[in-house]
This record gives structure tokens, C-alpha cells and sequence, in this order.
């Protein structure tokens, strides 16, 4: 499994940092309770934050059109009716997914098509599995055009702890499922904003997979959504 690109230079920098601070306390003081303590601690908190900006290959395997696949990993914490008033300006279903420290953060395209819109807004930063967090936390919006011509909203949320959204979706450009829509670092929350005849295949506390997990239906497929992983 590799390191994602926006982990690079944070990971660079803190082994550098604990690198240094363990060979000082060694110098200065030899193989004592401190460093042992010391080069402990650093070590697991280095493989956490390496555990934090994994990312692992995935493609779907099976046809993806009429599908709606988890854009991240994480726990299903909200499937509801609701207004969208930013961007869609009409009644949807929103299925939320909540990032836990512990997940992947990569963000994957939740549908194929063009993207029509890209969008920030700064916000607060409540914790990402309260609801207003989708309308009042610092927050990035994708608005995608399926080749049925379907617009799907897809909104990056920070949290608590998360303090920067990085989105590669550019207006104008295709997408597919099995490409980085982007990356938020720490926990965190992305929202799916899919039309009211949609399927939805998820149930609320299920555990999905970015790019794996078909969380909705836009069309009849003739693949049983059921037999995913």
C-alpha cells in the first residue's frame, strides 16, 4: 500500500523532527528509561499518521453505470429527504459518511460523468457527524452530470480535527469512479446528494468502502447491487 502525495512532506517532516529529538535525548542522556519512553512514543505516532494518509489501489469491478458508489470510507451516519438550497435548489436524498480518524481519507468520484461545478466555502469546524456540520463546517461542493443526465452533489466536509480540503475535481472535465475526487486531511465527512426516485442500498451505521460500496441506484442495472462488497 502507498503513501497518498498530500501525506508526503507532513510524513517527511515528522520523522525528521522525531528522528532529531530522539537523537538528542540519546546524546544527552544514552539509552536511559527517557529514550526508551521517548522513541517509543514516536514510533507509534509516526505509524499513525502513515496509517492516516494510506491509499490503496481500488477500481470497481463490475459496470458502475446507474450506480452511486461511496465516495469514502466510513460509517453511513445520515439517509435522508432534504431541501438543497446551494447548489441543486430542489428536494434530494442525502446519505452522509463519517471519517473516523482511522479511515482512509482519499475521496473517490461517486458517479462517471462531467463535472459541472467546484465549489469552497469556509465554515466552522463542529465535529463532522453532527448534522449541521453539512451546512455550517468549512466545506467543498462537486456537482456532477451522469451521461442520463442526473446532477449528483457531492460535498467534502472538515471536522473537528480536519483542517484542510483538497479537491482535484475541475469544472469541465470528466470523471469516473475510479479517480481521486480528493483528499481531506483528518476526521472528517462527505455528504451524496442523489435524486428522490434513487435506491438507496445502504442502511444507517453500515460500514462502506470508497469506490467499492454502491450506496444508491440511479437506474435498473441488470448486475444485483446485493453481491458487492
Amino acid at each position: 500500500m502507498k503513501v497518498h502525495k498530500e501525506g508526503t512532506g507532513l510524513l517527511l517532516t515528522l520523522f525528521s523532527c522525531l528522528f532529531l529529538l530522539n537523537l538528542v535525548l540519546y546524546h544527552t542522556n544514552g539509552r536511559t528509561m527517557a529514550f526508551y519512553a521517548s522513541s517509543s512514543v514516536s514510533l507509534i505516532l509516526f505509524l499513525l499518521v502513515l496509517n492516516f494518509f494510506r491509499s490503496p489501489f481500488r477500481r470497481f469491478p463490475y459496470d458502475s453505470e446507474g450506480l452511486v458508489i461511496a465516495p469514502a470510507d466510513g460509517t453511513i451516519v445520515a439517509i435522508e429527504e432534504v431541501f438543497e438550497q446551494e447548489l441543486l435548489q430542489k428536494q434530494c436524498i442525502q446519505i452522509s459518511i463519517f471519517m473516523s480518524v482511522f479511515n482512509v481519507h482519499a475521496n473517490w468520484f461517486p458517479v462517471n460523468g462531467a463535472v459541472k461545478h467546484v465549489s469552497h466555502q469556509s465554515g466552522r469546524f463542529m465535529a463532522a457527524y453532527l448534522p449541521k456540520s453539512s451546512t455550517e463546517n468549512e466545506r467543498s461542493a462537486v456537482l456532477i452530470t451522469t451521461k442520463c443526465g442526473r446532477d449528483i452533489l457531492a460535498r467534502q466536509i472538515a471536522g473537528a480535527v480536519a483542517r484542510r480540503i483538497v479537491t482535484y475535481a475541475k469544472t469541465g472535465e470528466p470523471c469516473h469512479v475510479d479517480e481521486h475526487l480528493g483528499f481531506i486531511k483528518f476526521g472528517s465527512r462527505v455528504d451524496v446528494f442523489v435524486p428522490l426516485e434513487s435506491e438507496v442500498l445502504v442502511e444507517m451505521g453500515q460500514q462502506v468502502t470508497g469506490n467499492q460500496t454502491p450506496i444508491a441506484r440511479l437506474e435498473r442495472l441488470t448486475v444485483n447491487p446485493s453481491s458487492f462488497q
